[in-house]
């Protein structure tokens, strides 16, 4: 059995459930952990579930933590928010390590590094297993500085022990807490393990495009990195009457939504700047998760969720908060990008997609207004930004980074 440590929103599981299940297909038994919210829809996909009994509610972590966490837009907002979160972690770490006993093999989620050293206890290998880009390199800004700092030398050098500490703080208590109290002392070898990455029973996968970064030639050679991992689909999508109407009514509609971050805080009017900024375009519209406005116009309509990778394929462009996962679900569907990060890394996406060319530069969250995107709307549709929409969808799609890095996660198991 090959475990796969994970925890977070709905987006942080879905690439590492495409990960399961091309390990699945590998012929190895794999299981994912998480918390009851999230056993049906992980099922759905085929993939077994270990229970996490402690979570958000159940541990009662405050609220206004998680917004905080979802608001912080730099980085030391975000290296505080972490290290106040940590004392919450403890309670899951039981858990993780129950998951990893019997195992053969743990893959693991930066933000839960109790698979490295659980996997050093019960003599096993350990794969971890990256949503983006984290490792040490003179070629690129880290996501916790790409975009919002001019890139020296200096800053190169900085923002990747920046990001890895923050990633760090996140399980490091708790992980020495939980050992403590197991076993009487903390681990061998204690300390942040993203960079040891010195033989093939602890390599490292990545999921991210070679096309939008690319893999840097300084890393280690058991760094995997070799295009996003998604998600395949188990049955078609059917949409409600409504919206399948609304989408052969006339020209493609842009999309606007902004996942997670409409969840985690009420932004009161975000629906209805959204709705103007649609008709200020000229453009037809789909409204996702922010309710439904007043008196819409029939060119836009509001829905509450819907799976992105049937839906971006039927837009004109996308308008969203730069989430890794929906940033590289539009990427692959070859449109255009309008991404108004809230925290974090968004910034780093949206910043790539402008730089990429394709899509508008980005408009942070408190500096959105109605012009402003009515604007960045037109700009994301003007050809050239629409040809190189396509052209990055195209080499994208000559990817299989879920298939190759369940590949490598075989190979490290048959050598071990």
């Amino acid at each position: 059995m090959i475990t796969i440590l994970c925890s977070g929103s709905r987006g942080d599981y879905q690439p590492y459930i495409a990960l399961a299940q091309q390990l699945k297909k590998l012929g190895k038994d794999v299981r994912i952990t998480a918390s009851k919210s999230f056993k049906g829809f992980i099922r759905g996909y085929g993939v077994e579930v270990y229970p996490i009994e402690a979570d958000f509610q159940s541990i009662k972590i405050d609220p206004k933590l998680l917004q905080a966490a979802g608001s912080a837009d730099n980085p030391l907002k975000m290296l505080l928010t972490f290290n106040k979160m940590k004392e919450y972690a403890i309670y899951m770490q039981k858990d993780f390590y129950a998951a990893c006993e019997g195992s053969e093999l743990i893959i693991y989620h930066p933000g839960c590094t109790i698979g490295y050293f659980a996997a050093q206890k019960l003599g096993i290998p350990s794969v971890l297993a990256s949503p983006f880009p984290m490792h040490k390199t003179k070629e690129y800004l880290s996501v916790v500085m790409y975009g919002k700092t001019k890139s020296t030398m200096l800053n190169k050098k900085i923002s990747y022990p920046l990001l890895q500490r923050m990633l760090w703080l996140a399980s490091k208590g708790s992980v020495k807490g939980f050992w403590k109290t197991r076993f009487g002392a903390i681990p061998d070898n204690f300390g942040c393990p993203f960079e040891r990455h010195t033989d093939e029973s602890h390599p490292a996968i990545v999921s991210c495009s070679n096309f939008v970064f690319n893999r840097p030639a300084d890393w280690d050679k058991h760094i995997h990195q070799s295009g996003y991992w998604f998600v395949e689909e188990l049955g078609e999508y059917t949409p409600t009457a409504e919206l399948a109407a609304f989408l052969q009514a006339g020209d493609k509609p842009v999309y606007i939504g902004f996942g997670s971050m409409t969840s985690l805080e009420q932004h009161e009017g975000l629906a209805e700047l959204a709705a103007d900024a649609l008709v200020k375009s000229g453009r037809r519209g789909i409204l996702c998760g922010m309710g439904k406005p007043a008196d819409l116009p029939d060119t836009i309509i509001a829905i509450d969720s819907i799976p992105h990778s049937w839906l971006f394929e039927k837009v004109s462009a996308v308008c969203h908060h730069g989430g890794a996962g929906t940033t590289a679900t539009a990427f692959r569907a070859g449109i255009p990008s309008i991404i108004i990060p809230f925290s974090n890394d968004q910034f780093a996406w949206a910043h790539r997609s402008f730089d990429l060319g394709v899509g508008s530069k980005p408009i942070p969250k408190k500096e959105l207004t109605s012009e402003k995107l009515a604007e960045a709307i037109r700009f994301a549709l003007t050809e050239k930004v629409v040809l190189n929409a396509k052209n990055l969808g195209r080499e994208i799609a000559t990817e299989q980074g879920a298939r190759d890095c369940a590949e490598i996660v075989v190979q490290c198991l048959d050598r071990y």
